[in-house]
């Protein structure tokens, strides 16, 4: 192995990969066996597993060559930039070697295009099989599937990966055509519509057969660029609604637009990345897969775009102040899911505390309340807190005052987008 021209590879591989923020490794539960390496259930990227541990993946592009010319991809065929491909084996053998070190405990694998989809899918599927086959390999892969491949290089990879992702690159099909041209939306919902269907006949057939073969047990993501097309807030959240209930994805991956390439479609060299816009659909997102809220809720025609100054939940409930106070006591854990400064964990406790006696203010302290957000919106045993003559705006203002936002330099930037 030519030790200087592998490191040359990883250093410009493992720089493109790093706009790809998909890689988040929970839900995977591969176990190691016959004294194989690497675990999957303990989860050079730092990602969290479903149980909330940090573990490290290998993050890197199989090749930067590309057949297409995507306006917002650094990677783009007509951009003048160190081209670099690995083979399978050298790819294994990083892995392998990284692993014996403790530098990681998983492969995250993407790519650009060459020469077409399945050639390009061929290559990534070789990689995980001869990791699980001829290593014993049982830690974490993640593969980017290739729009337009074969349902049968589909198959395969789900026999060897733990999660499979096909980024949807835009957030609608319109934007897509303004920047990628040459991609077509169906070539990327066609592969993520036959791993659903993969994934629930799999699942069945594992229920009856205690040792048929694990499929992407992680499941499937996607990823959204956002930013670079003057999509709203609304109509970015409705396309990630629409995934969650029609392809059963894990995750929706929200990737603020990173200016690289200077395209009169695009914004300008020195436009911010929207860190604030991403952190926020995070949380709206959070709050339609965990807090059972409806996109209608967290955006709409009047309110197309998310408040950047506060998170949604609370922008929400100062918009519905006529649902407030909510006696913490006696409501519904619906109801109390709603309510700012409480999480799924903490409701919860309420709900179990609350049967042996009514909370007060100190009680819901300790069960991991924010007080400085929930005072605004609860009672409970205790009138310490009640001020009930405070208008939306108000409480934004005080609340603000108390948590400044660690991006708060950038929003006027973040404003000023489009």
């Amino acid at each position: 192995m030519n030790v200087e021209r592998i490191t040359e590879k990883l250093n410009i591989l493992a720089d493109a990969a790093k706009y790809d923020v998909s890689c988040a490794s929970s839900g995977s539960k591969r176990q190691n066996k016959d004294k194989g390496l690497g675990n999957a259930s303990n989860g050079i990227c730092h990602t969290y597993t479903e149980d909330g541990r940090c573990v490290s993946l290998l993050k890197i592009l199989f090749t930067n060559v590309c057949i297409y010319d995507c306006a917002y991809c650094v990677s783009r065929k007509n951009n003048d930039i160190k081209r670099a491909a690995f083979t399978v084996q050298e790819v294994v053998d990083l892995t392998i070697s990284f692993y014996r070190r403790n530098y990681i405990e998983g492969l995250f694998l993407s790519s650009g295009i060459f020469k077409d989809a399945d050639y390009t899918m061929e290559r990534l599927v070789q990689v995980a099989k001869k990791l699980r086959l001829e290593h014993n390999f049982n830690g974490y892969i993640h593969l980017k599937s290739i729009p337009g491949a074969s349902d049968e290089l589909m198959r395969e990879a789900g026999l060897y990966a733990d999660r499979l992702s096909i980024n949807l690159e835009m957030p609608t099909e319109a934007g897509l055509k303004l920047l990628a041209p040459e991609k077509n939306r169906q070539d990327m919902i066609t592969p993520m519509n036959f791993l659903k269907d993969e994934i629930i006949l799999r699942t069945e057939e594992k229920k009856l057969f205690k040792k048929a073969p694990m499929f992407a047990p992680a499941g499937q993501s996607t990823q959204v660029i956002i930013g670079a097309t003057p999509e709203t807030d609304q109509q970015i959240l409705q396309m990630s609604d629409q995934f969650y209930k029609g392809f059963k994805l894990k995750r929706v991956y929200y990737s603020g637009y990173v200016p690289v390439l200077s395209d009169s479609r695009l914004p300008a060299l020195n436009t911010a990345v929207p860190m604030v816009r991403e952190n926020r659909l995070y949380q709206a997102d959070w709050l339609m897969r965990f807090y059972h809220f409806k996109v209608n809720e967290i955006v709409n025609h009047d309110n197309p775009l998310l408040d950047l100054d506060i998170d949604p939940k609370l922008s929400w409930a100062i918009r519905n102040l006529h649902e407030f106070p909510v006696d913490i006591n006696k409501a519904d854990l619906r109801m109390i899911l709603r309510v700012p400064g409480i999480g799924v964990q903490s409701a919860q406790k309420i709900v179990a505390a609350r049967a042996f006696r009514k909370l007060n203010w100190d009680q819901l302290k300790r069960l991991g309340i924010a007080i400085n957000r929930a005072r605004y919106f609860i009672t409970c045993n205790s009138p310490q807190y009640e001020r009930r003559d405070l208008t939306g705006t108000a409480i934004k203002q005080y609340i603000l005052a108390e948590s400044q936002s660690k991006y708060i330099k950038n929003s006027t930037v973040q404003l000023n987008l489009f």
